[in-house]
């Protein structure tokens, strides 16, 4: 289903009365820790709240939220092309480090991923020892688990494993993240007379609203960070967000591996365009059944709230951890350097008509530039291995 990107709460479907009260509770539990606060909280606070407080936020509680009945569709719930492209990806890594490697995925979606590329390694000789699964939402946990024992093989389906943190150990193998980094709960600045101002959310009567406080020093020194990347102040009104915290974040996620890759896929850009003069508001928007808004307040809860990934401050941040940049591209160059060739030509050979077209229909959504194909990217970030060519195809590291 199209997203409209023009659209507002007020004309967003309205939800149902249990939906509702359960978005009150919430409201109600932000409310008092604002209230707590001295009547307001950073915004990433309240996006971390709003997504992730346990039994209520976003992430957190029981609703749909993956394909044409929730808010968004994701690439691997389109079909299985884009974990077998990721799965030809990694083979290589998984190969180099032998058989007591890891995979780790991040935020395992309905599983639809895990299925496909466990499938699609064992055909590539390239098994991990172990499948391991950091998903915060206990229902999705119980769906990954439903789905992945009903449709894998009992020998496959061994070898997963749902973690509550990173890997507690050292380890070699992958790290892999789709769509993940954009819902890191990010602070949001704006330049005022040449000060930083930090974004916070406060209340008025019984709704949320923004107002802005000096940014702390570490804010501060990531907005100067900027400036003196991109070669430019920032104008005053310039609002935006960035992840000061990305490179604690990479190194936690890593943890002990001492070997691997990381692999990540989202939307975004690199840091000449995220901070382009032309976007003055930032890419902070809300997700609400299959449409996009900009009223990130609205229904706690119930809606993804969501930021692009800043691409070359996630290679700073690889860098930082001990990683060597392996590559970025665009999802399209980068299904197309690994396997898609192979996938087109098994989608010709379909003799059902009806999944023939589905399937072209998907690549078609995963590629084009009008839809996934140049909005997503792909950095691969790796340690004493090598990836081999999954970046060989339209690298765009010339970009960071």
């Amino acid at each position: 289903m199209p997203i409209d990107p023009a659209a507002r709460a007020s004309e967003l479907p309205t939800p149902d009365e249990a939906a509702r009260e359960h978005s009150q509770s919430l409201a109600r539990h932000i409310h008092a820790e604002i209230a707590a606060n001295g009547g307001a909280i950073p915004f990433s606070r309240f996006m971390e709240l709003a997504l992730y407080a346990p039994g209520l936020g976003y992430y957190s509680a029981g609703a749909t939220k993956f394909g044409e009945a929730g808010d968004f569709v994701t690439a691997p719930e389109l079909g299985p092309v884009f974990a077998a492209c990721v799965a030809d990806a990694v083979a290589p890594v998984l190969q180099q480090l032998g058989p007591s490697a890891l995979m780790f995925e991040l935020g395992g979606g309905t599983g639809a991923f895990a299925q496909v590329a466990l499938m699609r390694l064992m055909e590539l000789d390239a098994l991990p020892a172990r499948y391991l699964i950091l998903e915060p939402s206990a229902q999705l946990r119980e769906r990954q688990r439903a789905q992945l024992f009903e449709r894998l093989h009992p020998m496959l389906f061994a070898l997963v494993e749902w973690i509550d943190g990173p890997v507690p150990h050292d380890w070699n193998g992958v790290l892999f993240a789709n769509e993940v980094i954009d819902a890191l709960p990010t602070p949001r600045f704006r330049i005022q007379g040449r000060e930083v101002m930090e974004q916070y959310v406060a209340t008025e009567g019984d709704r949320f609203a923004l107002q802005y406080r000096p940014a702390d020093s570490m804010l501060l020194q990531a907005v100067r960070h900027i400036e003196r990347r991109i070669g430019r102040q920032l104008p005053d009104g310039y609002t935006s967000e960035v992840l000061p915290q990305l490179p604690y974040w990479i190194q936690a996620v890593a943890g002990g591996m001492q070997r691997g890759a990381m692999l990540f896929v989202d939307y975004g850009h690199a840091r000449g365009e995220y901070y382009g003069e032309q976007r003055t508001d930032g890419t902070l928007r809300a997700f609400y059944r299959h449409r996009m808004h900009e009223d990130v307040l609205a229904w706690p809860g119930l809606q993804d709230i969501t930021a692009s990934v800043d691409f070359t401050a996630l290679a700073e941040a690889g860098l930082t951890a001990g990683f060597d940049l392996a590559g970025y591209c665009s999802q399209a160059s980068f299904l197309l350097g690994n396997g898609l060739a192979g996938v087109l030509s098994r989608i010709e050979q379909i003799d059902d008509e009806a999944e023939r077209l589905r399937r072209t229909n998907e690549v078609k959504r995963l590629t084009m530039p009008g839809e996934m194909g140049e909005r997503f990217q792909a950095m691969g970030l790796s340690k004493d291995v090598e990836f081999g060519a999954a970046f060989l195809a339209g690298d765009l590291s010339y970009r960071l």
